[in-house]
């Protein structure tokens, strides 16, 4: 027996099709709605870095307006949330480059962003995909249009245009390493404090950024090495600002350094380990499952921090190839010499120098080191990292096992 419907019936049935996909199609829309989630600015001497984290991609349109000179940015399919309005409020005083930020709403779902700037700058704008704790991000990079001129010939803001452009490799490729240094000329030593800017590092339980500490410290072993007549000393940042791993490493070869420290506080799951660490460059495999996981992600700072452009992969084989034997020598007696005053400072997580493949110990020609001053996710190590005595005697470590390495080194 087959069975019939009615006409009525029929238009009663389309009619309940045809509700239901519009409130699809309707919650499809809403759910396609951008939403602005955090705001940040990083203001610097360098650069001011604007970052939108959003639930999905911006799709944006930037275009410059003058008198007064403004950068404009138009963002698609969005409605202005108290977040995003909050922007204006993250503007500081002393930021170089932006005067004013002002975000309006020019019809339902296009929001205008407009930057009020204090000099001629050249923007760059890029997206970022998730990854770590962030969702997407919408990242402006505001760069002085003429550099002013540096007293101490800091090349840190060419290096990044050379980055920017996807030159840096090449230029790199062209610094010949330094041959027959004359004896009487001054030790270069090149401190690099991890993370900054948009990449905090690793946080504590009581929130404590490890990219504040190192900074700290940094400062503090600077402080003790400017002082000594036959080292001149320089930072790879002295500010909050994120610094990508190939410009830090372009950085220390630019000022022919002879030495280079990073300078980091380790993490991990388990709150109760804790220590301290030097490690040296491994060309192979890296000394412990737990070394090669800390080098896997101190190697995602770029990531993290976030770049516009991946480049070529400045520390690929063909560079590890031109490491020199000298070098990978020198950074282990360097790691050693620092390695034996840090324990007088606080128990070593192991008490041997480690080697990994970390990226920013691979220039070919600087002996280099990555000192993990102690375990910041460890409670009682945290509170440690924070006093201004134990950043002293981390960082006269530092400086003590310099002058112990200047003594023993290989020429």
């Amino acid at each position: 027996m087959t069975k019939t419907f009615s006409p009525t019936k029929r238009l009663l049935v389309k009619g309940i099709i045809a509700t239901c996909l519009l409130s699809v199609t309707r919650i499809g829309f809403a759910a396609a709605m951008a939403q602005v989630v955090a705001v940040r600015v990083w203001p610097s001497s360098t650069y001011t870095r604007i970052t939108l984290e959003s639930n999905i991609s911006l799709k944006y349109k930037q275009f410059l307006l003058s008198n007064p000179n403004r950068i404009a940015i138009d963002i698609n399919n969005i409605s202005l949330n108290p977040i995003l309005k909050n922007i204006s409020s993250k503007v500081l005083k002393h930021d170089p480059y932006i005067k004013s930020i002002r975000v309006v709403q020019r019809d339902q779902k296009i929001v205008r962003i407009l930057i009020e700037l204090k000099q001629d700058v050249k923007p760059n704008t890029f997206a970022l995909s998730p990854i770590a704790k962030f969702k997407h991000r919408l990242v402006m990079d505001l760069y002085p249009s003429k550099p002013a001129s540096s007293k101490n010939d800091d090349p840190l803001l060419a290096l990044l245009e050379e980055y920017k452009k996807g030159e840096l490799n090449k230029k790199q490729s062209e610094i010949k390493s330094p041959t027959n240094k004359n004896k009487n000329a001054p030790i270069i030593v090149v401190l690099d404090p991890g993370h900054g800017g948009e990449d905090p590092g690793a946080i504590g339980y009581n929130k404590t950024r490890e990219k504040d500490i190192v900074l700290q410290i940094a400062r503090r072993t600077y402080n003790l090495l400017k002082k000594e007549p036959n080292i001149k000393v320089y930072m790879t940042r002295n500010e909050d600002v994120f610094i990508p791993l190939k410009v830090r490493v372009a950085k220390a070869r630019s000022l022919r350094a002879d030495l280079f420290i990073s300078i980091h506080a380790d993490a991990f799951a388990n709150r109760s380990v804790g220590g301290s660490s030097v490690f040296a460059l491994s060309t192979g495999g890296a000394s412990s499952s737990a070394a090669s996981y800390l080098a896997q992600t101190q190697n995602e700072a770029d990531q993290i921090g976030g770049v516009s452009r991946s480049g070529d992969k400045y520390l690929d084989n063909t560079i590890l190839d031109l490491v020199q034997k000298t070098t990978l020598s020198n950074g282990v007696l360097l790691g050693n010499a620092i390695l034996n005053r840090m324990k007088k400072v606080n128990k070593l997580h192991k008490p041997f120098l480690e080697k990994a493949g970390f990226a920013v110990l691979k220039a070919p020609d600087i002996p280099s080191i990555l000192v993990e001053t102690a375990f910041i996710s460890n409670t009682a190590e945290e509170k440690k990292l924070k006093t201004a005595a134990f950043q002293n005697q981390v960082s006269k470590a530092i400086f003590d096992g310099v002058k112990d390495y200047i003594k023993k080194r290989k020429k």
